[in-house]
């Protein structure tokens, strides 16, 4: 007889310094562990709520318990592999994203393991990849801070900076874009508001950010909720939009229909899942649409399992999966996908990393 377990155990992560974001500061990275064993294979996966974004840290809580429960019930009347689908059937991806995320990795993670096959390919991934290109991010500063941290990232081997805008003037802003230009004149450069501008700012600072430099996109100048608005700037503006915020309220087929985006920022803990944000991102390619997959500050096995969802999509332009050095202590010793010269490695062994690093996690999350 078949022999199941689903064990959930919760985690703290301190970050390096203190974040600030369009929906508050966040200083740490509290979440849980899902870990489901059957017959001796292990699958984990991670659910990292992050309040304003997803959902609360108790609503997580609860969800999680809830398909526990599902699945005891369940698995009285059905074989485990069925009660594994039941217990997933019971989150809503719009209210407990994290927690469906974290629930579903753990599946897609045992079935891959064994299956001895890594997650990427399990996920549908028919290439071979090894490594996936992956941005930095510039935060706000002068010129001459944005053209010095610019400099910084190339050394490092970033040839894709994503520069934050929108806390200053837009003149500013155009003169640190010019700055980064300059000392980066062969970089992929993305403009990235996080949703400051009213659609009469967006339009003048779209009209300044053309004379920069061939920018690759601008995300999210638009609140979450203006999906017509971003249709109005890709309308009239030559550079491309990228929508971000807007995504954990509106779907992918919603942008496509109101043609709102050029690209479309995918966070897996924000929008459900890892099988979720595959298939939204086959959607907006179908579309015309480019996607692009960024992690919400996770530890490493949500940030592992991001760059098996970047790497089924392969070609895939660079990603947001250089979040390492954000947290002060991780759940492992070892990232098992680190960030080396601008690439992300992809971890090859079947699941989504090692069966030690994932049992590692566990014990760590227990202690």
């Amino acid at each position: 007889m078949s022999s199941t377990s689903i064990e959930i155990t919760s985690f703290a992560l301190s970050l390096a310094h203190p974040l600030e974001t369009a929906r508050g500061t966040i200083d740490a990275r509290e979440g849980f562990l899902v870990a489901v064993e059957r017959n001796g294979v292990l699958g984990i996966g991670e659910a990292s709520p992050l309040p304003g974004w997803t959902e609360s840290h108790e609503a997580c809580t609860e969800a999680l318990e809830r398909a526990r429960a599902e699945y005891d019930e369940e698995r009285r009347r059905r074989d485990p592999r069925a009660a594994l689908r039941a217990a997933l059937e019971t989150f809503d991806a719009r209210e407990t994203p994290a927690a469906r995320h974290g629930f579903a990795a753990a599946i897609a993670d045992r079935r891959a393991r064994q299956d001895g096959r890594a997650l990427y390919r399990h996920l549908g991934g028919t290439e071979h990849v090894e490594h996936v290109a992956v941005n930095t991010t510039i935060g706000d500063g002068t010129p001459a801070e944005a053209a010095s941290a610019a400099e910084d990232a190339l050394d490092e081997g970033f040839q894709c900076l994503k520069v934050k805008v929108g806390a200053r003037s837009i003149g500013a802003d155009v003169a640190r874009l010019r700055a980064i230009r300059e000392v980066a004149p062969n970089a992929e450069i993305r403009a990235d508001a996080n949703g400051a501008y009213s659609l009469a700012e967006a339009r003048r600072a779209l009209a300044a950010f053309e004379g920069t430099g061939d920018l690759a996109y601008v995300e999210q100048p638009l609140s979450a909720a203006d999906l017509a608005g971003h249709a109005v700037l890709r309308g009239e503006s030559d550079l491309r939009i990228a929508l971000d915020e807007t995504l954990s309220e509106r779907s992918i087929s919603a942008v496509c229909n109101e043609g709102a985006a050029d690209v479309v920022i995918c966070k897996p803990m924000v929008l459900g899942g890892l099988d979720r944000v595959r298939t939204a991102s086959l959607r907006a390619r179908a579309a015309g649409i480019e996607p692009v997959v960024t992690t919400t500050i996770d530890g490493a096995i949500a940030r592992a399992g991001s760059t098996h969802l970047a790497a089924s999509l392969a070609p895939i332009v660079p990603c947001g999966l250089a979040t390492a050095s954000l947290l002060e202590a991780d759940l492992v010793g070892e990232n098992p996908a680190p960030v080396t010269g601008g690439y992300a490695r992809v971890p090859q062994r079947p699941g989504t990393v090692e069966a030690t690093t994932a049992r590692a996690a566990i014990d760590r999350s227990r202690s």
